[in-house]
């Protein structure tokens, strides 16, 4: 699963990704302190954005791919 987000007038940025056979991968310049990933029962996979201040104005997307 890939969690991105995107800020007013700009293009998606990738956060952070999971696999079920891996730790939650995290982009530059994103953590796991501000982005928490847990994963939830099967498949379901919920992103937690902590400690928010206007700088977190965004639109945020969900994605999976099956392999």
């Amino acid at each position: 699963m890939f969690w991105y987000q995107q800020p007013p007038r700009n293009g998606l940025k990738l956060i952070v990704s999971i696999t079920s056979w891996r730790s939650p991968s995290y982009e530059d310049g994103y953590s796991k302190t501000k982005f928490e990933v847990s994963r939830e029962s099967g498949n379901d996979v919920l992103m937690t954005i902590k400690n928010v201040t206007s700088k977190d104005d965004a639109t945020y997307f969900c994605a999976v791919g099956n392999h």
